[in-house]
C-alpha cells in the first residue's frame, strides 16, 4: 500500500492496512504529519502563513524520471502546489513591543501594524519539529510540561489522570478493561477563581511562549459517542492521545453569549428558564431521543424545515433558539425536520458517557488524532517518510491498473493500491471537480467570551446568521489546559462554509464578539469583550463531497481521499477511511483491537532476536502493554524533541 499524504483518512487507513499485515510505505511531501488536518506551535504557523501567502512552485524534480517509465505504461502526473488554502490574511492588533529581537524555536521578526500581514518577512523557521523518518515510530514535537499549578491541566500533573468508562453512562470513576480514554481533569481550583482583569499579553510574550501554542488548522471536536471516538476505542489508539471535556455549550442571543443547559441537572438548576419553560424543553427533549417511536407527532412535517417545525411545538422563542442553534446545531434556512431531529438525538446520546456535554478535544490539538493512527501504523511495520513528494503515477496501459509512482529522487516504487489525498491531483484530473470552500479564523484573545468562576473552560458557541441563506458561524474557544496556548490566554477558532472570502465570512461575528480597537480610549462596551491579539483568516477547501467518479482517469486501485470538511465531527473521515478499506480488503476486519503481549506465542527461532528488540517478523509485533504505556506519567507517548 502506498499512501500520499498523512490527513486524518490517509493515517487511518495506513494503521487498518498495517494492522491486517499489509506492507504500507506512507510519504508527505511536507517537513510534518497531518496535511491540513495539522497543529502548529506559533512560529511554525507563521512559516505556513508566508508559504501559504507566497504560493512558490515547487521544483525538485529529477530530469531523469521519464526514463524509468516503459512503452506500455503512462503516467499520471500529481500536482506540485497546494492550492487548498487561499486568501490568507493575519494580523496584529495591540502593542508590539521589540519583539524582533525575541526568540522562541528560530528567530522571528516583529510583526507589522494592524492592517498589514504579520507573516511579511518571517524567517525561514528552523529545523521543523516532525523530521522525516523511515522504520521509525511518528514523533511529535516535546511538549514540556507547565509547572503543576491549579491552572494547569490534571494531565500535566502527576496522578491526575482520569480514566473514564466506554459504556458505562455514571460518572467519571468505572473503568472498563480496555475501552478507555484518557480525560484531563476540568474542575478549577480555587487560585482559578479571580475577578482581576486580564493581564496584558504583548506580542514578544507570545513569540516567546509560541511553543505552548498548538494552533490547529481545521477545528472539529469529538462525540462521545461519535464514529472516532468508537474507533479510538476499538484499535485501542486512545492510548497515544489525551482528551478533555469540553465544558459548556453557549448561544449568541440578542447581542449576548449565555449558557445553555444541556443535562438533567442544568436545566433545572438554569435560572435563564422559567419552571415553564424547563417542562417544554425537559418533554421535547425527552420526544427527541426516541422520535421514531412517534412518527405520527413529525410526520406531518417531513417537508418543512425544522425551524418551522419547532413553531408548532408550542416552545417559546428563546427554546427554539437554544435547540435550532445549541444543541441541534443546523441551518435554520435548508435544515429538514428530521435531520434536525436525528441532530438532536445524536447530542443527547451523547451527553453523560464522559461529562455534561457531548463533546471532547484531544489535548495538544486535533493535529495528534492523525499522528496517533500514524503510530499504530509504524508499531505493526509501516514505513514513514516526510519532505517526500511523488512525481507520478505510473499506469500499465493493458491493465488500467496503476503499478508505482515515481518520487522526486526519481526513484520507482511499486505497490498493489495507492491511496492519495484529493490535493494532489493535477487540474487534468480534476476538470469536472467542483469544490465548496470554507472559511476559517484563529483569534488569539487575552479573556473568554463568557467569564465565569473557572477561567479554564472549553466552549462551543453557535452565532447565528445575520442575513436569511447565509451560514451560522461555529466558535471554539479553549483554554491553555487544553495544551493549545499559553497561560492568561485563550485560542478561538471559526467555521463556516464560504460564501466570500473567510476574511469578508467571518469579520463581522469577530467584531461581535471581541474588541479590535487597537486604541487606549475604547467605549465600556468594547471594554467588556475579550480583545483580540492576534488573528488570521484563511479559506480552505473542501473536497468531502466529492465523489470518486468526478475524476477523470484514475485508475481503479487509486483511491483518493478529502480533506477536511466543515462539520463540528470527524465522522466523514472515518467513514471514507472504512469505506476505502473495506473496497481494498472486503474479508479484513477495519483496525481490530491489537493483540496483548501476554498472548503471542513466539518462535524458538524468533525468541533471541526479540529479545534484542531487533525483530521485524508480523507476528511478534504488538503493541506495548499498559504498564509500559503508562511508565512516565501521563505524556509516555509524547515525542521526543527533534531540534
Amino acid at each position: 500500500i502506498a499512501c500520499v499524504l498523512s490527513g486524518l483518512p490517509e493515517s487511518i487507513i495506513a494503521a487498518a492496512c498495517a494492522r491486517s499485515g499489509q506492507r504500507v510505505l506512507h510519504v508527505d511531501s511536507r517537513n510534518y504529519y497531518g496535511g491540513n488536518w495539522a497543529s502548529f506551535s506559533f512560529s511554525g504557523l507563521l512559516s505556513w502563513i508566508k508559504e501559504n501567502q507566497q504560493k512558490t512552485d515547487i521544483n525538485n524534480e529529477c530530469e531523469d524520471w521519464r526514463k524509468l517509465i516503459l512503452e506500455n505504461e503512462e503516467v499520471i502526473s500529481l500536482s506540485k502546489k497546494d492550492k487548498t488554502i487561499q486568501h490568507v490574511e493575519d494580523f496584529c492588533f495591540g502593542d508590539q513591543d521589540s519583539a524582533e529581537d525575541v526568540e522562541e524555536a528560530g528567530a522571528l521578526p516583529k510583526l507589522p501594524v494592524f492592517g498589514a500581514s504579520s507573516a511579511e518577512g518571517v524567517a525561514q523557521e528552523s529545523e521543523k519539529e516532525h523530521p522525516p523518518m523511515e522504520s521509525a515510530l511518528p514523533e511529535a514535537e516535546s511538549r514540556e510540561p507547565e509547572k503543576a499549578t491549579g491552572t494547569e491541566p490534571g494531565s500535566a500533573m502527576e496522578g491526575n489522570d482520569m480514566e473514564i468508562t466506554s459504556e458505562n453512562e455514571s460518572s467519571q470513576s468505572a473503568a472498563f478493561g480496555e475501552s478507555a480514554l484518557e480525560l484531563g481533569r476540568t474542575e478549577a481550583a480555587p487560585s482559578e477563581i479571580s475577578a482581576q482583569e486580564p493581564k496584558k499579553i504583548t506580542y514578544s510574550q507570545i513569540v516567546r511562549e509560541g511553543r505552548r501554542f498548538n494552533i490547529d488548522l481545521v477545528s472539529k471536536l469529538l462525540y462521545s459517542r461519535g464514529l472516532l471516538i468508537d474507533l479510538l476505542i476499538k484499535s485501542n489508539v486512545s492510548r497515544y492521545a489525551e482528551f478533555k471535556n469540553a465544558t459548556r455549550i453557549l448561544a449568541f442571543r440578542e447581542g449576548k453569549v449565555e449558557q445553555v443547559p444541556c443535562s438533567r441537572a442544568d436545566v433545572f438548576n438554569s435560572r435563564q428558564l422559567t419552571m415553564v419553560e424547563k417542562r417544554m424543553l425537559m418533554k421535547f427533549l425527552t420526544f427527541c431521543l426516541d422520535y421514531e417511536q412517534h412518527p405520527d407527532e413529525y410526520q406531518d412535517y417531513e417537508n418543512s424545515t425544522f425551524a418551522q417545525f419547532l413553531r408548532t411545538r408550542k416552545l417559546t422563542p428563546s427554546l427554539q433558539h437554544f435547540i435550532l442553534h445549541s444543541i441541534a446545531m443546523v441551518s435554520e434556512a435548508d435544515c429538514s425536520t428530521l435531520e434536525g431531529l436525528q441532530a438532536t438525538k445524536k447530542f443527547l446520546q451523547c451527553l453523560g458517557r464522559y461529562g455534561n456535554t457531548p463533546f471532547l478535544f484531544p489535548l495538544y490539538g486535533q493535529g495528534e488524532i492523525p499522528q496517533c493512527f500514524c503510530r499504530m501504523c509504524a508499531v505493526f511495520g509501516g514505513i514513514y517518510c516526510l519532505r517526500h513528494s511523488v512525481q507520478c503515477l505510473v499506469v500499465d496501459k493493458e491493465s488500467g491498473r496503476c503499478k508505482a509512482i515515481v518520487d522526486h529522487f526519481g526513484q520507482r516504487i511499486s505497490a498493489n493500491y495507492f491511496i492519495v489525498e484529493d490535493s494532489y491531483l493535477s487540474e487534468s484530473v480534476c476538470t469536472n471537480v467542483c469544490y465548496r470552500q470554507i472559511s476559517r479564523a484563529v483569534l488569539i484573545t487575552d479573556q473568554t467570551v463568557l467569564n465565569t468562576d473557572s477561567e479554564q473552560q472549553v466552549s462551543i458557541l453557535t452565532v447565528p446568521p445575520v442575513d436569511l441563506g447565509k451560514p451560522a458561524v461555529c466558535v471554539i474557544e479553549l483554554c491553555s489546559s487544553t495544551m493549545t496556548c499559553m497561560k492568561d490566554s485563550y485560542l478561538v477558532h471559526l467555521t463556516c462554509p464560504s460564501t466570500k472570502t473567510a476574511r469578508e465570512d467571518l469579520e463581522p461575528v469577530v467584531q461581535k464578539l471581541f474588541n479590535l480597537n487597537t486604541e487606549k480610549e475604547t467605549e465600556n462596551e468594547e471594554l467588556e469583550k475579550p480583545r483580540v491579539l492576534w488573528a488570521v483568516y484563511f479559506n480552505m477547501r473542501d473536497s468531502s463531497g466529492v465523489d470518486k467518479n468526478s475524476y477523470d482517469g484514475l485508475p481503479s486501485n487509486v483511491y483518493v481521499c478529502s480533506g477536511p470538511d466543515c462539520a463540528l465531527g470527524n465522522d466523514c473521515a472515518v467513514k471514507q477511511a472504512e469505506t476505502i478499506f473495506q473496497e481494498m480488503f472486503p474479508t479484513e476486519e477495519f483496525c481490530p483491537p491489537p493483540p496483548n503481549p501476554e498472548d503471542i506465542i513466539y518462535d524458538e527461532d524468533e525468541i533471541a532476536p526479540e529479545e534484542s528488540g531487533f525483530s521485524n517478523s508480523p507476528e511478534t509485533k504488538s503493541e506495548p502493554s499498559t504498564e509500559e504505556s503508562s511508565s512516565g506519567g501521563s505524556t509516555a507517548f509524547k515525542k521526543e524533541d527533534n531540534e
